[in-house]
């Protein structure tokens, strides 16, 4: 089972790193429009709808990715005093009453939303010569799969720590900042070194 989980963790994972492209595109697409437009004079049709398309990819083929690391925004300040099965009983119950209804909108509308651009050949509308964009609605349906599957693999989560009372394994390439700080402040058994800690996590936030 667990190496099923992590199965799916990796496919997102390649995803999401592999979409993760677009940022380097999407730079030198607007430093290559930036150069024409004031340097040259002369700006480009296409940047506009290029730098749209490659933000809304990276956006949407990156939200697997990172539920599949718990990396999505939650009131910590609450959630982080719980205990593991707290964790999940709460997780289970969004998840059915929130996520999934969401997710399975998201699919069906986004594949009738990408279809009859298909089916019109729907070019953008944002410039003179506005490129084919069914193929980045595409990403709507596909995203939503994507995110579907990973939801599965969350509640199965769930469902292991109710039952064991930790939380299973799940793969880490990155890690928060305040998690980090706080954890090396902990192994100190030092409360005053924990508060510290806090303290220099938020003026660290409040600096950037």
């Amino acid at each position: 089972m667990q190496s099923l989980l992590l199965g799916v963790d990796r496919l997102n994972a390649f995803v999401g790193k592999t979409f993760a492209w677009c940022i380097v595109v999407l730079m030198l697409a607007i430093t290559y429009e930036v150069f024409c437009r004031y340097v040259l004079r002369d700006p480009t049709t296409w940047a506009y709808d290029v730098s749209l398309m490659l933000y809304g990819a990276l956006f949407m083929m990156a939200g697997a990715y990172t539920l599949s690391r718990n990396g999505h925004v939650r009131g910590d300040f609450m959630y982080r005093k719980w205990s593991p099965r707290t964790q999940a009983k709460s997780d289970l119950v969004l998840f059915f009453l929130f996520y999934f209804p969401g997710i399975l909108a998201l699919i069906y509308a986004g594949w009738n939303y990408f279809q009859l651009s298909y089916m019109l050949n729907e070019h953008s509308s944002f410039s003179p010569d506005g490129p084919v964009i069914w193929p980045f609605k595409a990403l709507i349906p596909i995203t939503g799969v994507l995110l579907l599957l990973q939801g599965i693999v969350e509640v199965v989560r769930c469902l292991i720590c109710i039952r064991d009372g930790d939380w299973p394994q799940r793969l880490h390439d990155v890690e928060e900042m305040e998690k980090i700080i706080l954890e090396e402040a902990a192994t100190k058994d030092d409360p005053e070194a924990v508060l510290n800690a806090i303290e220099r996590e938020s003026t660290t936030r409040g600096s950037l």
